[in-house]
């Protein structure tokens, strides 16, 4: 028998990414993040944006939750979820290390206050930067 896969709950993903929203840190911008990975342990690890004032030190939501997972000990992501105000997607560093941990078809759904958008990873980081 092969290994079963576990179906991505996104309804569960997008509660556990609007939670860590609301604990964001975002002072300077004032655009909150909340994200959510599902790890191939079956767990589900979220994090926030962390702003500095010195904003190259800036922290986002989504390394913040794939952080979370390796320091669990899991270094695979089975799907993502990015929560903000208006839907907006990962940024180019995210986007980065979502290829690190992710296959190309991993699924990243990224909702808005008011409606919700579904890409792959290799939608997001076409020919992403990998080494042999």
């Amino acid at each position: 028998m092969g290994k079963e896969q576990r179906l991505p709950n996104f309804d569960e993903l997008l509660r556990a990414a609007q939670a860590s929203r609301t604990r964001a840190y975002v002072p300077y911008s004032k655009y909150a993040v909340g994200a959510a990975v599902l790890g191939s342990d079956g767990k589900i690890y979220s994090g926030c944006n962390v702003e500095n004032a010195s904003y190259g030190l800036t922290i986002c939501a989504e390394r913040n939750a794939i952080a979370a997972m390796v320091a669990a000990g899991c270094t695979s992501i089975e799907a993502v979820a990015v929560v903000t105000a208006d839907g907006g997607t990962p940024c180019g560093a995210c986007r980065q290390v979502l290829s690190e941990f992710a296959v190309g078809e991993t699924t990243v759904v990224c909702a808005g206050d008011t409606s919700s958008h579904q890409f792959s990873v290799a939608e997001l980081l076409p020919s992403s930067f990998k080494l042999s």
